[in-house]
């Protein structure tokens, strides 16, 4: 599954470096792709990584555990004709009130600006449709424990989208290529969800087409009575970010891409750590038996080891956002009409990321257990408690504060993401603070944290003294040789300190 999120993510950072270097970090037409991009990117993680997971998943996976393989195909075919179903309504529904989904996504965008991202709006939708029904695909062959193709498949949807830059891009206005790159998106939504199909009808043992189409089969009503909590539970993360959205719509020119720039180098350890391991722990967790005892006690030594896995890799991580944002910015997106200037820029926003970093990764596997165990209502709570909390705060960080401070309003954003990282570590608490109330006490532990980020500060001082030697460097070689230091030095000190490198579990 690592492998597949690494492969999908690298493209995915190669996607946004080839748009910065044909749209710049402060045009209108960047801002409003980028805002009206919120739509797919918001039915994707819904579907794929939120409500279909914990819903579906424990449910399906349950039955193919205790062999009941016959009703596991039943119940994926309902599930899908009701996803197809959903997919039609929220097409429709996106397409004919786009102008007014306008006013909720950026409400600062006036004029041009605001027209070109309700026709790019209007142009996605198709494709966020055919995003959820690979989120079906994705949650089908993760039961059968066949991660590869699901999590490597968007690599087809974002080279669709580089290829459209590529070859288009020259002659073009900015306003024109905005459209032309929405319709890639389209057509790579409908390759992802094709290249996984295969795999899909492969795992069936009874035809897919046998039987009635809509059974509402025991497993299928458990899965719907599931899926509204999971789905407002996911929702409710996915309305923090819309605020973060709509919240720098109100700033400058530039506020809303630099912080899509900042969010794509935030999330890639989000998912190439606590998606993957999440991901992978759900249908394991999902098919753990026993009396309740019984239950705790395996659901605990299946989350320790993966909370230690996680802290390993995303302390570092964070660390290296904190100390090196602006190589790291530089590197991938400093060319064409990207400037030096705007990669300080994406350093603050990053800054302000990686004090919810930690949380972010492990709050995921948390709630994971949480739908495991059949309890999608719980993690909905803390959700609530989180977006309360971030949008409180990311107003006063990001429009109250900056003038009052005498900073530029374009740093809002940073306040912005800021406030999420404190909201972040209050919703983890929330979720550690109830699950060890069901299962008993679990965790990282102080001591192993604190060693870890002993080593990442030390490896961080170090790549500080490496990097004002590398000033005038190109910058991908720059960050070449101040991150690798960084990395080997933090897996020495790591081992100096005795925390082991995590492996698989035996």
């Amino acid at each position: 599954m690592a492998a597949g999120i690494l492969l999908s993510r690298t493209a995915g950072l190669i996607r946004v470096s080839v748009f910065a270097h044909y749209f710049g970090q402060r045009s209108d037409a960047a801002d409003a792709f980028n805002a009206a991009f919120r739509i797919p990117n918001l039915l994707q993680n819904l579907f794929g990584e939120g409500a279909l997971s914990a819903s579906f998943i424990p449910v399906y996976a349950g039955l193919l555990a205790r062999g009941e393989q016959e009703e596991a195909d039943r119940v994926a075919r309902g599930v899908f004709v009701l996803l197809s179903l959903v997919c039609a309504t929220l097409v429709l529904a996106g397409v004919l009130l786009a102008p007014w989904l306008i006013g909720v996504i950026a409400p600062g965008f006036t004029g041009p600006k605001r027209d070109l991202t309700t026709t790019l709006v209007r142009i996605l939708f198709p494709g966020a449709g055919l995003l959820v029904i690979s989120a079906w695909c994705l949650g089908i062959l993760n039961s059968h424990r066949k991660f590869f193709i699901s999590y490597a498949a968007p690599v087809i949807w974002n080279a669709a989208m580089i290829g459209a830059l590529l070859l288009l891009g020259r002659g073009r206005s900015l306003e024109s290529l905005a459209v032309v790159l929405a319709a890639a998106s389209v057509a790579g939504s409908a390759l992802q969800f094709l290249v996984q199909l295969p795999a899909v009808l492969g795992v069936f043992t009874h035809r897919p087409h046998a039987g009635p189409a809509l059974a509402l089969t025991p497993g299928v009503r458990s899965v719907v009575t599931n899926f509204g909590p999971a789905f407002i539970s996911r929702g409710v993360v996915q309305l923090s970010a819309y605020i973060d959205t709509l919240l720098a719509s109100l700033l400058p020119t530039g506020a809303v891409t630099a912080l899509m720039n900042a969010q794509v180098l935030y999330t890639l350890p989000v998912s190439l750590f606590g998606v993957s391991v999440s991901a992978a722990e759900l249908p394991a967790m999902a098919g753990v038996s026993g009396d309740e005892g019984a239950r705790a006690q395996a659901l605990r030594a299946r989350l320790g080891p993966a909370l230690q896995r996680l802290a390993f890799f995303v302390v570092p991580s964070a660390m290296a956002f904190l100390a090196f944002g602006d190589l790291i910015a530089a590197a991938i997106f400093q060319h064409g009409r990207f400037r030096p200037e705007d990669a300080v820029y994406v350093w603050g926003i990053l800054a302000g990321s990686s004090a919810g970093l930690l949380p972010s990764t492990m709050g995921r596997l948390y709630s994971a257990t949480f739908y495991a165990m059949g309890d999608t209502r719980t993690p909905l709570r803390f959700a609530l408690v989180r977006v309360a909390i971030g949008t409180v705060l990311g107003y006063g960080f990001a429009i109250m504060a900056p003038p009052r401070l005498g900073l530029n309003a374009l740093w809002g954003t940073a306040g912005l993401t800021l406030a999420g990282g404190i909201a972040g570590w209050c919703e983890f608490a929330l979720l550690r603070h109830g699950l060890q109330r069901r299962i008993g006490r679990t965790g990282v532990g102080s001591g192993r944290l604190a060693r870890l980020f002993t080593a990442a500060v030390v490896a961080a001082a170090l790549g500080w003294s490496i990097r004002r030697q590398a000033f005038s460097f190109h910058p991908i070689l720059r960050a070449a040789i101040v991150l690798g230091p960084f990395g080997v030095a933090y897996l020495g000190l790591a081992a100096a300190l005795k925390v082991p490198i995590p492996g698989r579990r035996r």
